[in-house]
């Protein structure tokens, strides 16, 4: 019997390096992967439809599920995550204190990327700073003209602008035209320019406070198939989960061998260690149980900001095959 031959686009990451050098096998597929950087396969996936399976933005996903039109079909797979306390950048001689973002522009690359979505839930809840509060200035990071992959309708109350079609967000921070930028790249002007720099003074110690107080380790991607293979082909969605889930396991073992690290940081091993001491020894969960409190904060976070014209439920996400695996 032939394998079903599949396109699969993601991220290179070593929760994936054993399916794209063979080590995994994905039952009844016959793989070609495409290893892309997200802002390309996102852009590929939701425009043209271009890929079987495919790494996805959770909040493009999320957005396109509220309007009943998504392409494809949720696997409990989360390619990212990130705490998003590094992601907000201010000029210090216009944001003193977080306070001082109220009245401000604030630059981003799109509204609905999920790390913006959780920055904004950051702002609101550490804060107080509503969307409403400020003008966002929509633009490329380092390349003008970037726009939206989606069409968002957002609450009148809240205020966007478009940066100049020969301008960048990084420039215009850079200069002072922009007081603040959020999104999940650095811009290139932070570390060169020193009055740019990140809002949270001690980003990794609020992030840890974070996941004490909310046990939220923040999803930003999430693995995507075709419905329509995966109505044709009801076992390729647990492959793909049993599959991927290996090789994340595989990629965790191997940063935690302390003879030769596997990642070019001093400190690995006490870094690891730490890790595992607050968030578990799998701190990296796939599956919808074990991630079912950060998916409805994020699900609720995407509707509070106008994203999701309704509330999306968890079980509209993934494939109703994932949500139970068997046990030996």
């Amino acid at each position: 019997m032939s394998k079903l031959n599949l396109s699969i686009a993601m991220g290179d990451y070593d929760r994936t390096r054993a399916l794209f050098d063979g080590d995994v096998q994905i039952d009844g597929v016959a793989p070609v992967f495409s290893l892309l950087e997200p802002e390309e396969i996102f852009f590929r996936a939701f425009r043209g439809q271009e890929f079987d399976v495919s790494e996805l933005s959770l909040s493009s996903y999320t957005l396109k599920v509220s309007q009943g039109d998504c392409p494809y079909v949720g696997v409990p797979v989360f390619m990212s995550r990130a705490f998003r306390h590094t992601a907000i950048y201010v000029r210090s001689d216009r944001v003193a204190t977080p306070a001082d973002l109220r009245g401000k522009r604030v630059g981003l690359p799109e509204y609905q990327l999920t790390a913006n979505v959780w920055a904004r839930a950051l702002l609101k809840q550490d804060f107080g700073i509503e969307p409403r509060d400020v003008t966002w200035v929509r633009g490329g990071i380092e390349h003008p003209g970037r726009l939206e992959k989606l069409k968002v309708q957002l609450d009148a109350d809240v205020r966007i602008a478009d940066a100049p079609e020969t301008d960048t967000l990084s420039a215009m921070l850079d200069r002072g035209d922009i007081d603040a930028f959020i999104g999940p790249r650095a811009p290139s002007c932070f570390g060169r320019n020193p009055q740019v720099r990140w809002l949270y003074a001690d980003p990794t110690a609020a992030s840890r406070d974070y996941y004490r107080r909310t046990r939220i380790f923040p999803i930003m991607h999430v693995l995507g198939v075709r419905k329509t293979l995966a109505a044709q082909h009801p076992w390729l969605p647990v492959a793909l989960l049993k599959a991927f889930d290996r090789a994340k396991d595989i990629g965790l073992q191997k940063l935690a061998d302390p003879s030769a690290p596997k990642a070019s940081l001093p400190w690995l091993e006490e870094q690891l260690a730490a890790t595992q001491q607050l968030m578990g020894h799998d701190y990296w969960p796939n599956g919808v149980a074990a991630n079912l409190a950060t998916l409805e904060a994020f699900l609720a976070h995407h509707h509070e900001q106008g994203l999701s014209r309704r509330r999306v439920q968890v079980d509209e996400l993934f494939a109703p095959s994932t949500y139970e695996m068997a046990k030996i």
